[in-house]
């Protein structure tokens, strides 16, 4: 059966992580350094986002409601917010994988095209800004908007209803062996990432299979 869309998650993927970047990392150093700067008990600013980040990885409210609710249990001044909340951007979204992107825009309109990304309140939005990746897809999946994540089979279901191919037709390119396991056991064509290189060249053979 000829494979008819390919589909992409972003981070570790299309965003990848600087040497030395990793966010399990940067975003406790980055909290730790405005506790410090604004004058805060040590983990004040974790434990202020942890009370609320799932309403932010489930959608539940708005962004701007999430970040009202995050700066008023921080107390920081709506200065000091904007300039921590556009580090905290510039941790999740890493940098872009240019050659990757390239071949990825490059698929269309040969093949049908989508992301589906475990995401956060903002990050469709942030992404776009920066990279254009909901403009480059046919579909554009965030997890946030759906209520359901991976690997739940739910959220398979929805891609390949949204894109309007069978799970069979549709590779799936993801760098995380549980949302690969999931996509298999959907019916997708699933591609575990562990290079830029390997991916592309695994993601060919499926298409000239």
């Amino acid at each position: 059966m000829p494979i008819r869309a390919v589909m992409f998650d972003i981070g570790g993927i299309l965003e990848v992580i600087p040497e030395g970047g990793d966010p399990a990392t940067r975003f406790p150093a980055l909290d730790e350094e405005w506790n410090t700067r604004l004058g805060l008990p040590p983990g004040h600013l974790t434990r202020c986002y942890e009370a609320i980040a799932a309403d932010g990885a489930n959608g539940r409210c708005t962004y701007d409601e999430w970040c009202a609710r995050f700066q008023a249990c921080t107390g920081m001044s709506q200065a000091d917010f904007d300039m921590y909340m556009a580090a905290f951007w510039d941790i999740y979204m890493g940098s872009p994988n240019e050659e990757l992107i390239a071949y990825f825009r490059d698929l269309r309109p040969r093949y049908r095209t989508a992301i589906l990304t475990n995401s956060f309140l903002g990050a469709r939005e942030q992404e776009e800004e920066r990279y254009g990746f909901t403009s480059m897809v046919d579909v554009a999946i965030y997890t946030h908007e759906e209520g359901v994540r991976k690997p739940d089979a739910r959220i398979y279901a929805i891609a390949s209803e949204r894109l309007g191919i069978p799970p069979a037709e549709i590779v799936f390119l993801d760098d995380l062996q549980p949302n690969i396991d999931a996509a298999r056991a959907c019916g997708f064509q699933a591609v575990l990432f562990t290079s830029t290189s390997q991916a592309i060249a695994d993601i060919e053979a499926l298409l000239q299979g």
